[in-house]
């Protein structure tokens, strides 16, 4: 039996400011009284934090960037909702006794108050793919341990997730992740060379933040995915397709030792998986658009180019590697995004930096989150002297900024 409609479940958002933080706040809104909020945290949008706090009626509000408090206390004067700020506040605010938490924060500055909703075995609805690519040992450790259990967002592993055998996970042949190939999937190298930060942020098909667009842009979220797909179903990575599908329509696909071939469909919106793990194991309604497969009409796919997009293979690389090299991966993937955007790098020179980092900093086992913190800190130190050898300043920024980010 599901979440009946006069069932509550209590809710923390973790990263409610964001993309898929603002698609769970627009479902919630339309059942306030079947999801009341236990707590939502931003980094620094503190005006929208504030707004959904009161429309929510939430209980705490956190914002990382602590010197946004007093505004934060201002704006909620009178509410009733408490408010707190900086990194512990948003890892005690995944402590807190909500059913689910959403852990919608981008990067690997999500971790920590992840791994904290884990560990107190809360229903994790887990949007934060960088958590398990840094420490998918350890996520799925602790989940075991303290009878967590953890329901995937993204799209793809959402898809999977509906479609796949748990009971009788020996049936599975493989899993195909489907891509829509982003916004440059028929430029050829030199125009790719060119691209701009603008260009590569502008999706064709889903609405998303200016680092998991630009990650699409180079297939390195398809990447990521396969490494998160890893984990979260126990498949090894030579079971692991990934299918350019530029319609998004089919949002990925299981395939089974009979050759039968189970696929998840649905129009290009995040709140239908979110949708799915806020009522699982049942359903809930949601505006999204219905699929009307006559009015599309073609469905095709395509192999991905690794030569265009070498992302793929630095994944694979990663995983077949294992200990903290997808830590190393992830972490220098973000420097490099990070100066993509500000306009320090070329396109080209983000899985340039990723590759060259991957191959000169050393991975070692993941028994603790403090090998993951050492691991990406070293990662990203060597990624900003590849970037800029003479700027030891924003090498600490940059690191600072990506494990705190919210």
């Amino acid at each position: 039996m599901g979440l009946s409609n006069n069932a509550s479940r209590s809710i923390t958002i973790l990263g409610s400011t964001g993309s898929v933080g603002r698609s769970t706040v627009d479902l919630i809104a339309r059942e306030p009284e079947r999801f009341p909020i236990e707590a939502l945290t931003a980094q620094s949008n503190v005006s929208l934090l504030a707004e959904q706090a009161v429309s929510l009626k939430a209980k705490l509000a956190v914002i990382g960037d602590e010197a946004l408090l007093p505004e934060l206390r201002q704006r909620l004067a009178g509410s009733g909702v408490e408010t707190a700020a900086g990194v512990a506040a948003i890892v005690e605010a995944a402590d807190r006794p909500a059913d689910l938490v959403m852990a919608a924060i981008v990067g690997a500055a999500g971790l920590e108050p992840t791994l904290a909703a884990v560990r107190r075995g809360a229903l994790v609805a887990l949007a934060n793919k960088e958590s398990l690519v840094c420490a998918g040992p350890l996520v799925m450790r602790e989940a075991a341990l303290h009878g967590a259990t953890i329901l995937p967002v993204d799209s793809e592993h959402n898809a999977i997730f509906q479609v796949f055998d748990f009971d009788n996970p020996d049936s599975i042949d493989r899993i195909i992740l489907t891509a829509s190939g982003g916004p440059f999937r028929t430029l050829n190298l030199s125009e790719m060379r060119e691209v701009t930060p603008a260009q590569a942020i502008a999706h064709p098909v889903w609405s998303m933040g200016a680092k998991i667009s630009v990650d699409s842009a180079t297939l390195m979220n398809k990447g990521l995915e396969l490494i998160e797909a890893s984990f979260l179903f126990s498949v090894p990575e030579t079971k692991i397709e990934v299918l350019i599908h530029p319609q998004s329509v089919i949002h990925s696909m299981v395939s089974y030792v009979d050759g039968s071939v189970l696929a998840q469909l649905g129009t290009p919106d995040m709140r239908t998986p979110i949708s799915v793990a806020l009522a699982w194991p049942g359903r809930m309604a949601t505006p999204a658009a219905r699929l009307d497969l006559a009015a599309i009409a073609r469905l095709t796919f395509e192999v991905p180019d690794f030569a265009r997009f070498p992302a793929l293979n630095l994944t694979r690389q990663a995983l077949q590697s294992g200990g903290s090299a997808p830590t190393i991966l992830n972490a220098a993937n973000e420097v490099a995004v990070d100066a993509f955007l500000n306009g320090r790098i070329g396109f080209l020179d983000i899985t340039r930096i990723v590759e060259q980092t991957l191959s000169r900093v050393p991975s070692g086992p993941l028994g603790e989150l403090a090998a993951v913190h050492e691991a990406d800190g070293a990662a990203r130190r060597y990624a900003m002297q590849l970037i800029d050898p003479t700027d030891d300043d924003r090498v600490v920024r940059v690191q600072t900024r990506g494990r705190n980010r919210r």
